[in-house]
């Protein structure tokens, strides 16, 4: 029975567990929580990755090593350099794949569509952290993919979706969200993530090089009007917040001050480019009602 590990236990690592899980194929969980689904065939671990002799005695024997795991959001550059290192010792030591969930920072400011071959231009300390995080994987020699999703929503999700906008809209109330409401942006279902990352793993062609996760593009108050629409909930009512009132909310949350360097330039779409995926790896985007439908009580 082939043994992959996936370091990680939120939505995208729980969902990209069970898809192996249900093909027959023995997964080790790995988070500091040892947090995860219940499925016979998937262990929870509770280790920290980043210890680089634990993480590679755990993934001893494994075909791929997949990783979803992000420190928390104002510690990136802090804190993720030690969990890549280890994550790379351990790949190397264990021969097996390398499949990393990426996001779209590492680009930076982008007009018009986002494409898997474009430079690595981000200047900001979350945007080079994640691009040295690639770039260091992609030199080592071993054999790695890096599957890059765009925010992320669907059930279990961290996203400003998620925080933001899908728990005020379901309850009627006032959304105050940090983008600009309705320019179009790109969304990543958490299940089409996942399909993503396995199909990678699984295909010969996908490693050396990064793919995009298929993604809809509409604009926040489209997503949420149609998540309201489905729950029978009022029109949403959302505001968008400025600049300024981030800067005042960082004084209460370190959290706050790192959205001024990933939200994108204003006034311009956010579009992603998943053609290859598509045809390639045989992934597409699931229909948007879909994955709202995973919202609702």
């Amino acid at each position: 029975m082939t043994f992959q590990v996936i370091v990680g236990r939120g939505a995208t690592a729980s969902r990209t567990a069970l898809l192996l899980a249900e093909d027959g194929e023995r997964v080790r969980m790995i988070s500091r929580s040892g947090g995860g689904p219940e499925h016979p065939l998937v262990e929870r671990v509770a280790a920290d990755a980043a210890d680089a002799d634990r993480l590679s005695e755990l993934a001893e024997g494994a075909g791929t090593v997949f990783t979803t795991a992000a420190p928390p959001y104002h510690a990136w550059p802090e804190r993720f350099p030690a969990l890549s290192a280890s994550l790379l010792t351990a790949v190397r030591r264990t021969g097996a794949a390398y499949v990393m969930l990426g996001n779209l920072y590492a680009y930076g400011p982008v007009d018009g569509p986002l494409t898997p071959d474009l430079p690595l231009a981000a200047t900001g300390p979350k945007g080079r952290t994640r691009a040295r995080m690639w770039e260091e994987a992609a030199s080592s020699g071993v054999r790695v993919t890096e599957v890059r999703a765009a925010q992320l929503y669907g059930a279990g999700t961290y996203s400003l979706f998620s925080l933001m906008v899908q728990g005020p809209v379901l309850a009627g109330r006032l959304a105050l969200v940090p983008q600009e409401l309705d320019v179009p942006h790109a969304y990543s279902a958490a299940g089409d993530t996942a399909r993503t990352l396995v199909a990678a793993a699984r295909h010969e062609e996908a490693y050396g090089r990064a793919w995009h996760v298929p993604a809809v593009t509409l604009s926040v108050r489209e997503l949420a009007g149609r998540l309201a629409a489905l729950a029978g909930a009022p029109e949403p009512r959302m505001e968008r917040l400025t600049e300024r009132d981030l800067t005042l909310l960082s004084l209460t949350d370190p959290f706050w001050a790192e959205l001024h360097e990933v939200l994108f330039k204003p006034g311009w779409p956010m579009i992603v480019d998943s053609g290859e995926t598509e045809k390639v790896l045989g992934v597409g985007a699931s229909p948007v009602d879909e994955v709202l439908r995973e919202l609702l009580p």
